[in-house]
């Protein structure tokens, strides 16, 4: 491999830089606008009415950028063998990349905005790292498309992991969301960091670090993004053509940030984004981006089009190595469930799909992460495996699920997470909450405790009550009145699995009082436990347990009395 350092690229003449200017233009309000869809809708809340509050500000919906990358909604659809609504908006966009091509790339991508915004902050101003314009890695884009896709597949998502708009999103909550949080709710409220957190950030970090071997080096040569509207950028209407007027001063070159021009200033259609740049820069007029049937005004000069190879003996070993990555997630995948306990199962947020088909469409974007107030959803890491690395989880240590919030489900892109009333929403169970009777101070004898309760009749549940334990029996072996402890007992019947008991025994029992080393109450997912279906009500779910029967009420234990009253 041959390296050379060669210095920033020349000043463009006067009207590039005026075409530039519009383009930055275009570029930067895409981006203001991607910022203000990110992070606005979910600025710190003043009201506990969260849903209302979030539909409020949500003007437009703050998925918005994540539905115009079409490869999150093809590969989506082919992992879970089934339509997508995202597919929708992705089809406008490629019909919108017919007429212009790769005008997302160019001028909407935000990405693309900040690795310019880099490359005119540093890179330009550094010896760059120059590599050969010809090598391995021109076509390395067409060869993780290809995985992407194998992947998809055979059932695993991989889109989420290194697409676009997704890696972005999830380095803004990773890297900017706490600050956020931090500077106007308080750092103490900023979750832990945990492995997959420092894996997506340094992934982040490495593709501005691109930037050193050449402008947009990620754009060019490594986005599966930039290569599927490069595939369409086949059906183009308009190309970019070179007259003989041409003098070969090299100023188109140094102008396209996309190396889509030759050597010998033909055009790689492919990669060519018409972005114009080129025939701003151009002192004689040689340029022209006509339609593709256009008779060519000068015949001596109408070959200037150069068609890529984009499947070559690596493409077919790309391919192949797709199918061994989709094996193995689906081995992880599998390897995650099996013979796991419901201790060690991820709970999801309410609404989300059952698990195979859950991460099937979940593109690991954050959103439903971001938009949750209290952050009881959290990415998970590597404790799940790969397969289930960056995906929402319920973390009820942390907090509980708010009763009056539903933004995840309004969230997201994909339909991973449903989007759900806030009454279906309070039906949806996510687990079920037990009590652990060697832990729990009332069980155990050391004091009285009824926090869990408070916090569940406060939130409207009533799925916690006081049962009496310990009591002591008269000679005919009945309970002696008033005699022993009030604990609590969960009603499975009720519960959903919101955390909020879990959460407050952690706060006061476990980090302020220092008397337990974990919550004597814990919210667990499993067969049973949860409400995990594609369509159709949970509240009729929920009705049809209770008229079958299929309801369990709160057990006694040794020498328990039950009182459902109690609160009332």
């Amino acid at each position: 491999m041959r390296l050379r350092l060669s210095r920033a690229e020349p000043k463009l003449p006067q009207r590039a830089r005026r075409i530039l200017s519009f383009r930055r233009l275009v570029q930067v309000a895409c981006l203001s606008a991607f910022v203000i869809l990110f992070f606005y809708v979910c600025w710190p809340y003043g009201s506990r009415q969260y849903a209302e509050a979030f539909h409020g500000r949500e003007v437009i919906d703050a998925e918005t950028f994540l539905l115009l990358d079409p490869l999150v909604s093809l590969s989506t659809a082919i992992a879970a063998r089934m339509f997508v609504w995202c597919l929708i908006p992705a089809i406008g966009v490629i019909l919108l990349c017919i007429v212009f091509p790769r005008a997302f790339c160019g001028y909407i991508c935000p990405l693309g905005t900040l690795f310019d915004g880099f490359d005119w902050l540093v890179s330009r101003r550094v010896r760059r790292l120059a590599w050969k314009r010809e090598g391995w890695w021109i076509h390395l884009r067409y060869y993780l498309l290809a995985a992407v896709l194998m992947a998809a597949v055979f059932g695993v998502l991989l889109s989420g992991f290194i697409a676009a708009i997704p890696v972005l999103t999830r380095a803004m909550l990773f890297i900017l969301a706490p600050v956020q949080i931090g500077l106007f709710k308080g750092w103490y409220l900023v979750p832990p960091m945990n492995p997959g957190h420092v894996l997506s950030m340094l992934l982040f970090v490495l593709m501005f670090c691109l930037g050193f071997f050449g402008r947009r080096f990620w754009c060019c040569h490594v986005c599966p993004t930039g290569a599927l509207f490069s595939a369409i950028n086949t059906l183009r209407l308009t190309e970019r053509r070179v007259t003989g007027a041409c003098i070969k001063c090299g100023k188109c070159l140094s102008a396209c940030s996309f190396a889509a021009i030759n050597d010998d200033f033909s055009t790689r259609p492919l990669t060519c984004t018409s972005c114009r740049t080129c025939r701003r820069a151009c002192p004689g007029g040689a340029i022209r981006f006509t339609w593709r049937w256009t008779p060519a005004e000068d015949s001596s000069r109408a070959g200037n089009v150069s068609f890529e190879a984009v499947v070559s003996r690596r493409g077919v070993l790309a391919e192949l190595g797709g199918a061994v990555v989709a094996g193995a997630g689906v081995s992880l995948a599998a390897g995650r469930t099996s013979g796991a306990t419901d201790a060690d199962l991820p709970i999801r947020p309410p609404g989300s799909v059952p698990e195979a088909r859950f991460l099937q469409l979940c593109v690991r974007c954050g959103q439903c992460i971001k938009v949750c107030p209290n952050n009881v959803l959290q990415p998970a890491g590597l404790e799940h495996g790969f397969n289930g690395l960056w995906t929402p989880k319920v973390v009820a240590d942390w907090s509980g699920c708010e009763p009056t919030c539903n933004n995840c489900g309004q969230v997201c892109p994909t339909g991973a997470v449903r989007a759900l009333t806030l009454e279906e929403k309070r039906a949806a169970r996510i687990g079920l909450a037990e009590v652990n009777q060697q832990m729990c101070l009332p069980y155990a004898g050391r004091e009285a405790c009824q926090l869990c309760v408070d916090e569940c009749r406060v939130a409207g549940y009533d799925a916690i009550e006081f049962i009496r334990v310990g009591s002591e029996l008269d000679q005919g072996g009945k309970p002696v009145e008033d005699s022993g402890r009030l604990a609590p007992v969960v009603r499975a019947d009720r519960c959903v699995g919101c955390g909020l008991c879990q959460m407050r025994c952690h706060a006061i029992n476990v980090k302020v009082k220092r008397l337990l080393p974990r919550s004597a109450i814990q919210v667990t997912a499993g067969e049973g436990k949860e409400d995990r279906i594609m369509n159709g009500s949970y509240i009729a779910l929920r009705d049809e347990r209770a008229r079958s029967g299929n309801t369990e009420k709160p057990d006694q234990g040794a020498a328990g009395e039950y009182l459902p009253d109690f609160l009332r």
